[in-house]
C-alpha cells in the first residue's frame, strides 16, 4: 500500500517576519519543514512538497542533507491551497496511491498519536473520501457547521468574511483522501469551484463539505488542544516551540 503526501508550502511567511520561505522557519531550532518530515516518516511512502519559485533552490539544497523519500515541485502563482494541492498530482496518479494525505506546512504541533489515530481511521473507514482530524476551539478561524446528522454541510472561515461562531469546531490542518476522493472527486471539485469572495484564492477547505454530499467524510478528534496551532504569527511561533519542548 502506497501512501503519499502532499505538503502544500508555497508562502513567504510574511506575518512571521521570517527572512526565509515559510516551510524553512526554525521551531525549536529546526525548519518547519523537518518537523513534518520525522513526524509523518513512519507512515508516508513519499513526500511532495509545494514551494514558491524562490523557495525552491534553498529547499532542494536543505533536502540534499536529508535521506527523506521528497519531491520538490513549484507553485508559480500564490493562487490558494487548493491550486497547490493541484501542483503534484500528476505525479502522484502515476503511481496511484491508496492514500493521499495533505498536511499545511506550518501545523508541526501535530503529535504521532494523532497521526496513528489518523491512519487506523482510514484503515477502518475505506470507503471514505477523506479523513480528518478536528478539534473544538474558542473564536476558531475555521468552523465546520454540521446539520442535525453530523454531516458537514458548509466551511465557515473567518479570513472569507464568514461570521463566526464562540466555539467551533476546527480542521487541524491534517487530511487523508482515499484514490477515488483525490482523483476522481477532488478533480471534479477543482475542475468546478470558484475563488473566494474574500481572499481570491481557491481554498480547499470547502472540499470536505463537497465531498460530503457526493460520499462519505469521517471526522476524529485531535489528541491536545496546541495541535491545531498553525505557526503563522511570532505568538503562535512562541506557543509551539513551547509545546514541543514540554510535551
Amino acid at each position: 500500500m502506497q501512501r503519499l503526501m502532499i505538503i502544500p508550502a508555497a508562502g513567504s511567511g510574511t506575518r512571521l517576519g521570517a527572512d526565509v520561505p515559510k516551510l524553512m522557519v526554525p521551531v525549536d531550532g529546526r525548519p518547519m519543514l523537518d518537523h513534518l518530515l520525522e513526524l509523518y516518516a513512519p507512515l508516508i511512502d513519499h513526500f511532495y512538497v509545494v514551494v514558491s519559485p524562490r523557495a525552491q533552490a534553498m529547499v532542494n539544497d536543505h533536502l540534499a542533507g536529508l535521506e527523506y523519500p521528497v519531491t520538490v515541485t513549484v507553485q508559480d502563482a500564490p493562487t490558494g491551497m487548493l491550486d497547490a494541492i493541484m501542483v503534484p498530482l500528476p505525479l502522484l496518479a502515476a503511481r496511484r496511491p491508496v492514500q493521499v494525505w495533505v498536511t499545511w506546512c506550518d501545523q508541526v504541533a501535530i503529535r504521532p498519536q494523532t497521526a496513528q489515530r489518523l491512519a487506523q481511521a482510514v484503515a477502518e473507514n475505506p470507503a471514505a473520501l477523506l479523513v480528518l482530524p478536528t478539534m473544538q476551539r474558542e473564536q476558531p478561524y475555521i468552523h465546520l457547521e454540521r446539520d442535525a446528522t453530523g454531516t458537514i454541510r458548509r466551511i465557515l472561515h473567518a479570513r472569507e468574511g464568514d461570521a463566526m461562531p464562540a466555539l467551533g469546531e476546527s480542521d487541524m490542518g491534517l487530511f487523508v483522501m482515499s484514490d477515488s476522493g483525490c482523483f476522481d472527486w477532488l478533480l471534479r471539485y477543482a475542475s468546478a469551484v470558484e475563488s473566494g469572495a474574500g481572499t481570491g484564492e481557491r481554498n480547499f477547505l470547502p472540499f470536505i463539505a463537497w465531498a460530503g454530499q457526493h460520499g462519505q467524510v469521517c471526522t476524529i478528534p485531535g489528541t491536545f488542544p496546541e495541535e491545531c496551532i498553525g505557526v503563522n504569527t511570532p505568538e503562535e511561533l512562541a506557543q509551539v516551540t513551547r509545546w514541543l519542548r514540554h510535551e
